[in-house]
């Protein structure tokens, strides 16, 4: 399941307001899909010992990445 903010822009607004936001909502989309590459790879580098000493199996790697 996704969960995607779209503030609305006030009516009137700038161009460069605009163009600010839609800048803004790209970096946080970056941001979130680099935050769960890099914990998918580091969950994934853990030997099965280890995941479940954290409550872990393979199969949880990607629905613990997933959930926000």
């Amino acid at each position: 399941m996704a969960l995607y903010e779209t503030p609305r822009i006030a009516h009137g607004a700038t161009f460069a307001a605009r163009i600010s936001f839609l800048f803004a909502a790209a970096t946080e989309t970056f941001t979130a899909w680099n935050d769960a590459r890099v914990t998918r790879k580091a969950l994934a580098q853990l030997s099965d010992r280890e995941l479940e000493d954290i409550g872990l199996c393979r199969g949880d790697i990607e629905l613990v990445v997933n959930r926000h």
